[in-house]
């Protein structure tokens, strides 16, 4: 072998590894577009169905279908957020029936026995808390309000754009896979298309059971609270389900929730016989309720809807939370059943595919 085809081997080589580190670069930079891409392409996948209906059954034109859809889903969101503004006067209320003068000395006697402490060890926290600097402290404030105008003109931007990118994927179906086929090799585009057609079907069967899911546990929530006398039980029976959407984590998230709302709900009677007894025992329904959906209503929606069996369901999302967080937990079916169909596409004689896919 010549020294020149060794060293057009090593500049090759060179050129793919460098190519392969800008694009990476450059789809780091663009991070936030890909992100609003995959929103918009979840919500035309969850929009789907309704899209249908408008068109098929009630002869709506096209673009008329897709705003009105959207126009459905922005009043969810807009009526999602105004359901926590009671929530929150509520609990400012409930917050406000504290008697402030005895947590005020009860603040004050923990601080002296704190000071004690330390000056028996020959440490005078008040001459400590002197020497602090308050004055660089008041500095950061235009900072952390510059912070505050940021992330919300970050939110306006990204809500916009996925909106607007929302729309024409709901309005071209055709788009996004066109957009997908166009680096697909010649001679695999047929293939490739089948492939992207079951996607989108079992995906939005997938999304709709997710909906699917959250009803049955807000419905379930909501007769929890309401048994109990919690105030805005609806509210947080709602906030609680919606929480479901994040596998494992978001329960227990919601379980803390909706144990401190309870509580709070309940301020001003005693303590021991009311406030933590009624709030025990909704937990302890509260832990019925997830039961009821992990064994029951979540094994049999997601086995019908990804066509996949509930262990492996189970294995997917805690090793795409192993390796990538909560965004992994999340979007780790989803994942794994587009990968299912591609495999089955492309790969329909491998003894595992074969396994893994026969349902599909």
């Amino acid at each position: 072998m010549s020294s020149k085809i060794i060293a057009n081997g090593i500049l090759r080589a060179l050129g793919i590894i460098i190519g392969i580190f800008l694009l990476g670069y450059f789809l780091y930079t663009i991070q936030s577009v890909i992100i609003y891409i995959i929103i918009a392409g979840i919500l035309s996948l969850i929009a789907r169905p309704i899209i249908l209906l408008l068109r098929k059954k009630l002869k709506f034109p096209n673009t008329i279908a897709v705003v009105f859809t959207m126009v459905l889903m922005l009043g969810f969101l807009t009526g999602l957020i105004l359901m926590f503004i009671p929530l929150i006067t509520e609990q400012g209320k409930s917050l406000s029936l504290l008697e402030v003068d005895k947590l005020q000395a009860s603040v004050q006697e923990i601080f002296n026995q704190i000071n004690a402490y330390f000056s028996s060890k020959g440490i005078d926290v008040l001459s400590e808390l002197k020497n602090v600097d308050f004055i660089s402290q008041f500095k950061e404030i235009p900072n952390f309000l510059n912070s505050i105008l940021g992330a919300v003109g970050t939110l306006s931007v990204g809500l916009f754009s996925v909106l607007f990118i929302s729309f024409f994927f709901m309005k071209d179906n055709q788009l996004l896979k066109n957009g997908v086929m166009t680096i697909i090799p010649n001679g695999k585009e047929g293939r490739f298309s089948k492939s992207l057609e079951t996607i989108n079907n079992l995906l939005s069967r997938y999304f709709i059971g997710l909906l699917l899911q959250i009803t049955i546990l807000f419905v379930l929530y909501t007769i929890i609270l309401l048994v109990f006398g919690i105030d805005n039980a609806i509210v947080i029976a709602f906030l609680c389900a919606l929480l479901n959407l994040i596998p494992y984590v978001g329960p227990m998230i919601g379980a803390v929730i909706m144990f401190i709302l309870s509580m709070i709900s309940n301020i001003g009677l005693d303590f021991q016989s009311e406030i933590l007894s009624t709030s025990l025992w909704v937990m302890s329904c509260y832990l019925i309720a997830q039961l009821i959906d992990n064994f029951a209503s979540q094994p049999l929606i997601f086995s019908k809807t990804t066509k996949s069996h509930p262990l492996e369901i189970f294995l997917i999302i805690i090793i795409g939370g192993l390796l990538f967080g909560i965004v992994g937990m999340i979007t780790a079916v989803p994942l794994y059943t587009a990968l299912k169909v591609i495999l089955k596409e492309f790969l329909s004689d491998n003894k595992i595919v074969k396994s893994l896919t026969k349902d599909i």
